[in-house]
């Protein structure tokens, strides 16, 4: 069915199956085929779709599966669900000396930081540990051994979004390196330094400067990577143009427990501890006594940070949680996605077409119809959680993903959208209201080597849904 919107601010039949005249134009000169696109606009009181075009075509919607991750989670647990990370010891305790070692059990808390790390580990030394005699135990037994070893992406594995999950992630075993000119002797130079520094990261900078804007800061930046022993080398080449203010690149450098015992070495101290341990991975026992738990931000402050941002690990482990609490532990996505589906069909969703291999959207292999996250949206929109997962999706020109778009004019603000791409991959999906305050479901997915050009598409029918233009 074809629908046109007309003056009076009104979606109107008039004719069959075909989509909008403005819209068929605005693919053509994208040169985009009809059949590589999906779209779907639905107004969120139940009423029939007014624009559905391959809806019912199973397709990769990139970090758009994030929504369907985050709304499943959200039923699943509930906006109050917390993770603990546990630490246990072993051995004799007298007046602040561990004569045994120290053991951090993970549960896969996705927000765990280092500011929460270092008050856990102010916390262990508030219950009278001073000084570790003994070794750091990692416990990650609640994960199967191979989610934290999954092949990456693309041909950027240092690259943080491509970064593994774990039982026990700390920071997103993330490392920020941040990019400034400054002067020095008048000369312009580049610095090169980490958000949270650990000196098992070693930095070789030999950048320079160049004339010009800042646009295209990392066209001429080069890193690679050494792997040592007891740390790591990151080198870094190129050129930064002179008129950058601070920039970041944030890379994962190290694994996932190297991350961990580093950070706790640097943070004990701080603390005024002493340790002269290694690191061991083992699970904790019954016979470990309890010293203290740590207590993660609520789950809908989690969602928050994987819509806004599109925080692939992030959303890698929520999906485990799933299937965590679902009794598949130790956990990996095989039994996860049975457990989000179940989930799903719980509200009705019955979805035969999805494919879930992480949750994130990072994968070439996820599939859902447009049809299916509208339906997903609708629902969700009918369900008390509302209000938390769609205040977790950016808000049209003004935060997260969206940020820049459609900035100027009377769309910003009007819709909470969630967007996704990969290489022949763009979407886009969420809650626009119109001018008159009636609300609608939007997907729209592009499946192309030129998907990017979609963006347009998606701009546009934005403004028409919501200006009426």
């Amino acid at each position: 069915m074809r629908w046109l919107l007309i003056l009076c601010g009104c979606w109107v039949t008039v004719a069959h199956a075909v989509l909008p005249t403005n819209l068929q134009e605005a693919l053509n000169k994208a040169q985009l085929p009809a059949d590589s696109v999906a779209v779907v606009v639905q107004p969120v009181d139940g009423g029939g779709p007014i624009i559905s075009h391959n809806a019912a075509k199973a397709m990769n919607p990139a970090s758009v599966m994030k929504l369907v991750t985050t709304y499943a989670a959200l039923e699943a647990l509930t906006p109050a669900y917390r993770w603990k990370t546990e630490v246990y010891r072993n051995g004799t305790l007298n007046q602040g000396v561990l004569d045994g070692d120290l053991i951090i059990k993970g549960y896969g808390d996705p927000a765990l930081n280092i500011t929460e790390f270092w008050r856990l580990l102010q916390q262990v030394q508030q219950q009278g540990i001073r000084q570790v005699k003994g070794n750091l135990i990692l416990d990650l037994s609640v994960y199967a051994p191979e989610v934290s070893q999954r092949p990456v992406l693309d041909d950027e594995p240092w690259r943080a979004y491509n970064a593994n999950p774990s039982a026990l992630l700390l920071n997103g075993r993330n490392t920020s390196f941040r990019f400034a000119v400054s002067s020095q002797a008048n000369k312009p130079v580049v610095q090169i330094s980490q958000e949270f520094e650990l000196p098992q990261i070693r930095v070789i900078n030999t950048m320079q400067t160049r004339k010009g804007a800042c646009n295209d800061w990392r066209g001429d930046l080069h890193y690679s990577i050494t792997p040592q022993a007891d740390g790591v080398t990151v080198a870094f080449s190129g050129t930064l143009p002179d008129q950058c203010d601070e920039r970041y690149l944030e890379l994962s450098v190290l694994s996932d427990t190297q991350y961990v015992f580093f950070s706790f070495k640097k943070l004990w101290a701080q603390l005024g501890g002493q340790f002269n341990g290694q690191l061991v991975l083992a699970p904790a026992t019954d016979a470990n006594t309890l010293v203290t738990t740590w207590l993660s931000p609520p789950l809908d402050s989690v969602v928050r940070d994987i819509n806004k941002w599109s925080n692939n690990v992030m959303a890698r482990q929520l999906l485990l949680t799933i299937g965590q609490e679902a009794g598949f532990t130790p956990a990996d996505e095989a039994g996860a996605a049975l457990a989000l589906k179940q989930v799903l069909r719980q509200r009705g969703l019955q979805f035969p077409e999805l494919v879930l291999e992480n949750g994130s959207g990072l994968s070439r292999n996820e599939r859902i119809s447009a049809e299916h996250l509208a339906q997903l949206l609708v629902t969700a929109y009918q369900r008390p959680l509302m209000p938390v997962l769609m205040a977790s999706m950016p808000i049209l020109g003004m935060d997260g993903t969206t940020k820049k778009r459609l900035a100027e004019g009377s769309s910003k603000g009007m819709a909470y959208l969630k967007t996704g791409s990969l290489e022949g991959v763009s979407s886009i999906a969420g809650y626009v209201q119109d001018m008159a305050g009636k609300r609608y479901v939007l997907v729209v997915i592009a499946n192309h080597a030129r998907a990017s050009a979609v963006r347009a598409v998606q701009d546009a029918l934005l403004k028409q849904l919501i200006e009426g233009r």
